[in-house]
């Protein structure tokens, strides 16, 4: 028998002697959040003249969730929920530019304590500055360091092009897409790390497609026929689909790729005035917690685990983040601060199973939202305003509520909704923590720009166009 023949059974031997000798309990996890990309903004969704082959690609060969949910439907408060587990108002972050408190447990706090190199790349948002991106400060008490991350290259909030940001309080200028220099950063970082035998984490938190939107032209050139605003935003999707495929390449040219848990997202729903509609046929948008603000892409690949790629519809979100990957490299049950609001989503990476057991809720400027399975409660006003219920099998699109033909349902839901919510003004008084009370110390929100501690830099910030009055966080 020719050697040739017997070639894909060595090849076939050897990789499964690699996934047998991974340690799959000490993976190296990337978490990848994109922000403002809606639910409908991909090729596999049937986005009308959006391509995202990279993302396609990820999700061909991994496990793509259809109902997967943002923790809050604006940015700041989805970043506390991957953070923690734990709805945004337990933490403290109300809205954008809200500090996440020390007095938290994060995943990156108890990775590194497991063991794990921890780096952050991108959009931080969790420092209680409002405003474009700025570089954080070394001196910020609540830069990426401070919550559990060994090396961070990082911006308060949304980044664009040629961006300047922060490698552990030192000012770097970059040239090009923003996508791609922190893909490319996180690479350097995993390729210097790869040799100390240690599992990495790392987050990456894309500065796109939020506004202000600066695409090249070779990144619109299928859009022309698109308002120019749109054709930017949609160029932006491009570069950071392209940016994917970079560093799912790059985790192959590593060697890191089948044992690497690599989780992708977005930090809350599309923008409404982008054209073709960024959410498909949901309702609402960002910063409504109809499913249109909440419901974002989601896809995870993990090669020595996840075998078999398939869609699944069991609603989860970012809440579950760090909850799964505590159970999957086992950390003690204090890594968390309890209450927390998400479950491991470990099960499912090989097999349905079942309805979910504990509802999604959601809490974001008097709002609120509690998904359970099929059915769903909404209200704009948690005290005394009116409730909704909707069916999500029946009706995803939320056009009618079924509370009057459904009152046990509308009841139990209601019910539901309130007791969490009661959990939670106990969490956000600081019940949670030791001391019983939030610290004094905690910063209020403020503007990076009228704030003492950017003062002297401000010249050198000030010659990025995105500092004078584009791009305001909404």
């Amino acid at each position: 028998m020719s050697t040739l023949r017997f070639l894909p059974v060595v090849f076939l031997a050897l990789a499964a002697a690699v996934f047998a000798a991974a340690d799959l309990s000490r993976p190296h996890i990337i978490l990848v959040m994109a922000d403002d990309m809606g639910w409908g903004e991909t090729g596999y969704i049937g986005h009308p003249v959006l391509k995202t082959p990279n993302l396609d690609a990820m999700a061909a060969s991994g496990l793509r969730f259809d109902r997967f949910y943002a923790g809050a439907p604006n940015c700041s408060p989805t970043r506390s929920t991957v953070m923690t587990g734990r709805s945004n108002d337990r933490c403290g972050v109300e809205n954008h530019g809200y500090a996440l408190r020390r007095q938290e447990k994060t995943v990156a706090q108890a990775l590194r304590a497991a063991g794990y190199t921890t780096a952050h790349f991108g959009k931080w948002h969790l420092n209680g500055f409002k405003g474009p991106g700025a570089p954080v400060l070394g001196t910020d008490d609540h830069n990426p360091g401070e919550f559990g991350f060994d090396e961070w290259l990082s911006v308060t909030n949304f980044f664009d092009r040629d961006p300047i940001m922060s490698r552990k309080g030192v000012f770097e200028e970059f040239k090009g897409d923003s996508s791609e220099i922190i893909v490319a950063e996180a690479l350097k970082q995993l390729e210097k790390n790869r040799s100390a035998g240690k599992p990495m984490f790392t987050v990456i938190w894309y500065g796109s497609p939020h506004a202000p939107f600066h695409a090249v032209d070779s990144d619109m050139k299928d859009f022309g026929a698109l308002q120019k605003l749109s054709q930017h935003h949609y160029g932006e999707l491009v570069a950071l689909d392209r940016s994917i495929g970079t560093l799912r390449a790059g985790l192959r040219k590593l060697g890191l790729a089948d044992n690497t848990l690599l989780w992708f997202c977005s930090d809350n729903g599309g923008l409404p005035e982008i054209k073709p509609s960024t959410v498909a046929d949901l309702h609402g948008f960002k910063g409504s917690v109809y499913e249109g603000g909440l419901r974002v892409p989601a896809i995870i690949e993990w090669p020595a685990v996840i075998r078999t790629p398939r869609i699944t519809r069991y609603p989860a979100g970012t809440v579950d983040i760090f909850p799964t990957i505590a159970e999957i490299t086992r950390l003690p049950a204090s890594a968390m601060l309890q209450p927390a609001d998400g479950s491991s989503l470990r099960p499912l990476f090989t097999k349905e199973v079942g309805s979910r057991s504990k509802p999604l809720a959601f809490r974001h400027t008097g709002r609120a939202a509690l998904v359970d399975n099929r059915y769903k409660i909404v209200t704009q006003k948690i005290a005394g305003g009116k409730f909704e219920i909707f069916d999500l099998d029946a009706d995803p699109r939320e056009t009618k509520d079924i509370s009057v033909e459904n009152p046990d349902v509308a009841r139990r839901l209601q019910e539901a909704l309130l007791k969490w919510n009661e959990s939670v003004d106990a969490s956000y008084a600081g019940k949670d923590y030791p001391e019983g009370k939030v610290s004094a110390s905690e910063p209020k929100s403020r503007d990076w720009m009228t704030s003492p501690e950017y003062k002297p830099y401000m010249e050198q910030l000030s010659r990025r166009p995105e500092y004078r009055g584009g791009g305001r966080e909404k």
